[in-house]
This record gives structure tokens, C-alpha cells and sequence, in this order.
């Protein structure tokens, strides 16, 4: 109990001297969901005058916080053992942990067992305390991850809904922010947000499997109404042939605008009107809806009383 006391401790200490900075280094300990915060957060900070962000990732493709943890301990017992990077800039969670004075270290659950409570412990807290440990600096803050697209078979092979898995990752994340005391940025949040204000006819269907047999290159089922999930052409390596791929859990780029917002939002304290950046591919009044969709998340999510 007193560990658990000093953990929450360390994280008030922390969000008080973060939220009011300007220049941050942020480190994510994550897996693809974390990744994607990557390709618009950069810009957007950049757009906004008197911010700036230095970012570095820890994440493994699907990585949950047992794996973290195990590759962690791995790690220790063998030198030479670097699961993080690529090529000569592999490195341990303790080198990276280690390297810089970060500010913000960002944690979250692997995607598929996000919704499942039973997972997330004993891990959470040992990634907690080694954080307190090596960057003792640093605010831990939780992403909430999001549901997947209606889609996603996985959803069929564990008997729940979209709505149910949103649901219920929620509570555990919840759950773990109130029991470390940390804050969390509810990006599964802005996501529902999203879906739940995208008018009836515009939603996000399915496409009928009958119909996307009939598709030819470089035709694509309809993708539009959803921030997650994308289809595109690619070849299958069994049969050379051409042929579509689905993905319907990852952000698409409108997605990773709206976690670039948010995240913006929520680490520098400003409101998400203030940003300027606008990618190519996105129009103003979209850019807007998921620049107030983010802002409302936040607004709106019940973060842990300090």
C-alpha cells in the first residue's frame, strides 16, 4: 500500500509542472495504437505558436503490458537482448527510459485484451513503478484505446459489440487511472464521439462479402463515416494475385488526426481551436468536426479527482 501511495504521489507531483509546459519530450510505451499518434502530433504541435514536442517510442506492433513487462525482464538478464528499434538503434526499455528527461511517458493495454480487466495486473504496475524508477521526472499518462470497426471478426469470435468492447475497456482504464491516480487521454473517447455524431446515412456500413468479390482494381468498398478501419489493394503473396485487404482496427487518417488533437489538447493544456495544421487529405469543416470531437472527449471524460 505505501508503493502503491508513493506511485500516486509521483504522478500529482508530476501533472503539476507538465500541463502548464510548452516543450515536451514524450515517450510512449505502446504497441501500433500508440504509433499512429505519431504521424500528425508533430505538425499539429508545431502549428500552435510557443510548442514544441520531442517524441520517442517504446511500442511493439500488438504489444500488451505483460509482454512489455516480460521483454522488460528479458532484457535484464541478457545484455544484449534490445526489443525496442531497429538495426543499431535497438535498445531496453531501461536505455530508452534512461536516455532522456522525459516528460510525459504514455502507457496502455494491447488492443485485443483492452476490454478484459483480468490482464492488466500485475503488469501495469510493474511498468509503473519502473518508470518512477528511471524517469522520475516524468507524468505517466494512460491512453484509452478504442473499439474496433463493427468488421472486425474478432468482435464475432468474442461474443460482443462494438458498443460492448468500448464499454468496456473504458472501465478499465478507468479502473487503472483511479487506482494509480494518473490521467488518462480518452482517445477510445473521441473516437465514439465521432461515431456517435456522424449523421444516420453517413455512418459506416459493412459491405456485403457478395459485393466485394465484384470489386476490380483499383475499386475499394465504401470506407467513409468511421475514423478506424481501411481497405486497400495489395498482393497476395500465395497467389501473386492482386488482391483487398482489410484493416478494421487501425486509425485511418482522419483517426490519427483526431488522436493528434487530442493528445495536443491534453498534454499542453490549450484547446484544440488553437491548432492551425490541416493534413492534405483532410478538409476544413472535418477538420474542425474532429478537432471538436477531441475537444469534447476530454472535456467529458471523468478524469481521477487529485
Amino acid at each position: 500500500m505505501r508503493m502503491l501511495k508513493s506511485i500516486a504521489l509521483g504522478a500529482v507531483l508530476a501533472a503539476s509542472t507538465v500541463c502548464s509546459a510548452k516543450d515536451l519530450k514524450v515517450l510512449t510505451i505502446g504497441n501500433s495504437f500508440a504509433e499512429s499518434a505519431f504521424r500528425f502530433l508533430p505538425s499539429v504541435v508545431k502549428s500552435v505558436p510557443g510548442c514544441k514536442i520531442e517524441m520517442e517510442r517504446a511500442n511493439i506492433g500488438g504489444c500488451t503490458l505483460e509482454r512489455h513487462w516480460k521483454e522488460h525482464l528479458k532484457a535484464e538478464q541478457d545484455p544484449q537482448y534490445k526489443p525496442y528499434g531497429w538495426g543499431k538503434k535497438k535498445r531496453s526499455l531501461r536505455e530508452i527510459l534512461s536516455s532522456e528527461k522525459w516528460d510525459v511517458v504514455t502507457i496502455q493495454q494491447g488492443s485485443h485484451e483492452s476490454w478484459r480487466p483480468e490482464t492488466y495486473e500485475p503488469y501495469a504496475e510493474n511498468l509503473i513503478r519502473l518508470v518512477r524508477e528511471l524517469a522520475p521526472q516524468a507524468e505517466i499518462v494512460i491512453q484509452e484505446t478504442w473499439a474496433y470497426r463493427p468488421d472486425d471478426g474478432r468482435l464475432k469470435s468474442w461474443k460482443i459489440g462494438q458498443t460492448e468492447m468500448y464499454d468496456r475497456l473504458t472501465k478499465c482504464y478507468r479502473d487503472l487511472a483511479e487506482k494509480y491516480q494518473l490521467r488518462v487521454i480518452p482517445t477510445g473517447t473521441a473516437v465514439q464521439l465521432t461515431r456517435a455524431k456522424t449523421p444516420g446515412d453517413e455512418k459506416f456500413k459493412p459491405c456485403d462479402p457478395a459485393q466485394m468479390k465484384t470489386f476490380k482494381w483499383p475499386d475499394l468498398p465504401r470506407q467513409a463515416g468511421d475514423v478506424v478501419g481501411q481497405a486497400y489493394w495489395g498482393k497476395n503473396r500465395k497467389t501473386g494475385e492482386m488482391q483487398i485487404w482489410i484493416d478494421p482496427s487501425h486509425l485511418n487518417r482522419r483517426g490519427d488526426y483526431l488522436q493528434a488533437c487530442l493528445w495536443f489538447a491534453a498534454l499542453y493544456g490549450r484547446k484544440t481551436s488553437e491548432i492551425k495544421f490541416i493534413p492534405a487529405m483532410i478538409g476544413k469543416s472535418d477538420a474542425a468536426f474532429l478537432q471538436a470531437c477531441a475537444q469534447e472527449a476530454l472535456d467529458t471524460f471523468p478524469q481521477v479527482k487529485k
